[in-house]
């Protein structure tokens, strides 16, 4: 943590940040934070390979835990990473054993190659994990065979974090950084952001960086200072 003792840089219009530098962030099992919106999509996770149908999709907002998620799932049962896309040869990956497809609805695919992963997904007695922001009815597929795969799936939501799951990821954040905050600092920052995990994650950074930038702590006067600017960047979107 930065020492409080040292002198506050001065602060001006051109306040440079430090530069974002990737935090490590704990993706195992056991780092994992579970609330009841997140329950079913940890459990089935868990439950792999015992899954209801061979191909599972996990859908929920922008850093909602899917990408936690799909590591786990790599961890426990080794898969690997396809993009159903001509000249990838997703299909024959899926037939050899379980597969991950992350980010289905951002990435896009190719709707022949993803009915053919999915088939050799069933032929074959293998998984397919498939993460995405939204549910596969907005996803506009137009080939039948695949729309028909797609319903017989397992889809599986993780809703928006309430206040608890939010504290608790805040700390985590935080922690990913070596960073020990106050809860009652945790508190003001959950009663007053959005309610998602993307804000979250901003919200977090944009502190770290500012407090290094200024080489002060973390306080309250510094989470109400980002909440602030972060709100009124909203404001003008």
């Amino acid at each position: 943590m930065t020492d409080a003792k040292m002198a506050p840089a001065k602060r001006g219009a051109a306040e440079q940040l430090p530069l974002a530098f990737e935090h490590g962030s704990a993706t195992g099992r056991d780092d994992l934070l579970v609330s009841e919106r997140m329950a079913a999509a940890v459990s089935i996770v868990d439950a792999w390979p015992n899954w209801p149908s061979p191909v599972v999709i996990l859908a929920g907002p922008e850093g909602s835990g899917k990408s936690h998620l799909a590591q786990i799932f790599r961890d426990i049962s080794g898969a690997a990473d396809i993009l159903p896309q001509p000249g990838e040869g997703a299909s024959q990956v899926a037939a050899i054993g379980p597969v991950l497809f992350e980010d289905a609805d951002r990435r896009g695919f190719d709707e022949v190659e993803l009915f053919h992963v999915i088939n050799a997904v069933r032929q074959h007695g293998t998984t397919l994990l498939i993460t995405s922001r939204s549910f596969p009815p907005s996803w506009n597929v137009q080939l039948a065979d695949l729309n028909s795969r797609l319903k017989a799936a397992t889809v599986v939501e993780i809703g928006a974090p309430d206040e608890d799951l939010l504290g608790q990821l805040i700390t985590k954040l935080f922690a990913d950084r070596q960073l020990c905050i106050d809860d009652k600092i945790v508190g003001y920052i959950v009663s007053r952001m959005e309610r998602s995990f993307l804000a979250a994650q901003m919200v977090v950074d944009r502190m770290d960086r500012l407090a290094l930038a200024r080489r002060v702590r973390i306080t309250r006067s510094l989470a109400a200072e980002v909440l602030e600017t972060l709100e009124a960047a909203d404001g003008t979107d």
